[in-house]
């Protein structure tokens, strides 16, 4: 034994040849299916016999990590797949083997029927936060970063669907949603300043400031509530529409009226936007989220102004 490097090695008195010691280099597969479950094999052997893991085993020789992860996957579960990233890379002794090197892909189904196979007494998915006892803690922790992997591609996809069905609770854009009650005051002089100078809305000059800047703050509780879940429904209506009619009285055309109430759109939209953290996608889906929640007030209220106005 002499010290070669910084640690003590095996070397050959004879001819002086280094012995080294390697991890064993093994491939895990990770697969997801639809419902965002993960795919486990239930050990049949040795070691951890009987418990859950991740499809895996020990590269062989001719074949790349990649190409291990694929083999293990379709030995031990029927399926075929198709590398879609690389989740973890990660060091492990274990007691049966030693020192490991345990690589973790994520990888898509590609076809097959999942079916144990080789030394996997079953096979099943399972929810990522309901998960049996592992194995190996490498799995456990490829598990996890995944998830994380995911966490806000998930996130923008379960808000969409929200979003579509008219769910208005817990969305991502909930929590741009407050700052519509907190500066009312604020942005309703922003529009206020606005209305009384631009040129699509010249007749607005001659409305008293005071009355319009009540009734923009009226609107803007209103939407504030709308926005947290509120049934304002019938509040809206009738709102917009004694607004819509006491414009035609006052002499506002309808294309002034619709101008006035997209210059309120503008700067509701322009200080949101402002309030957004554009690190991440999920950060600009939210802010992008927000504006479509405002464009259905919006639309409505724009109906129920255009009605009044008719009489």
């Amino acid at each position: 034994m002499q010290v070669v490097g910084d640690r003590p090695r095996e070397v050959c008195s004879a001819c002086g040849t280094v012995f080294y010691q390697n991890p064993l280099p093994a491939a895990a597969a990770l697969v997801l299916d639809i419902d965002r479950r993960v795919l486990l094999v239930k050990r049949k052997y040795a070691p951890n016999q009987g418990m859950w893991c991740l499809p895996i085993g020990f590269a062989e020789m001719g074949e790349t990590i990649a190409e291990a992860a694929l083999r293990e996957l379709r030995e031990e579960t029927g399926l075929t797949g198709r590398v879609a990233q690389l989740i973890d890379a990660d060091s492990w002794k274990s007691d049966f083997y030693g020192d490991l090197l345990v690589v973790t892909f994520e990888v898509e189904k590609v076809s097959g029927t999942e079916t144990p196979g080789d030394d996997a007494e079953d096979v099943g998915y399972f929810a990522i936060d309901r998960l049996p006892a592992l194995a190996f803690p490498s799995n456990e922790k490829a598990i996890r970063i995944c998830g994380d992997l995911h966490e806000d591609e998930w996130a923008i996809h379960d808000s969409f669907h929200r979003l579509e069905e008219g769910a208005g609770a817990e969305m991502l854009s909930d929590s741009l949603v407050g700052f519509v009650g907190e500066h009312i005051s604020y942005v309703a002089r922003l529009w206020l300043a606005d209305v009384r100078s631009s040129h699509s809305t010249i007749k607005y000059m001659r409305l008293d400031p005071e009355l319009l800047l009540a009734e923009c703050t009226t609107g803007l509780r209103l939407l504030g509530r709308w926005l947290e879940g509120e049934d304002t429904e019938e509040e809206m209506r009738s709102f917009y529409r004694k607004l819509g009619a006491r414009r035609r009285c006052q002499g506002i055309e309808v294309h002034e009226m619709l101008s006035a109430v997209m210059l309120l759109k503008k700067h509701i939209w322009t200080y949101a936007r402002s309030q957004g953290v554009w690190e991440r996608p999920v950060d600009t889906y939210r802010v992008m989220e927000l504006q479509s929640r405002f464009a259905v007030y919006f639309d409505k209220a724009v109906y129920h102004l255009t009605r009044g106005h008719a009489g």
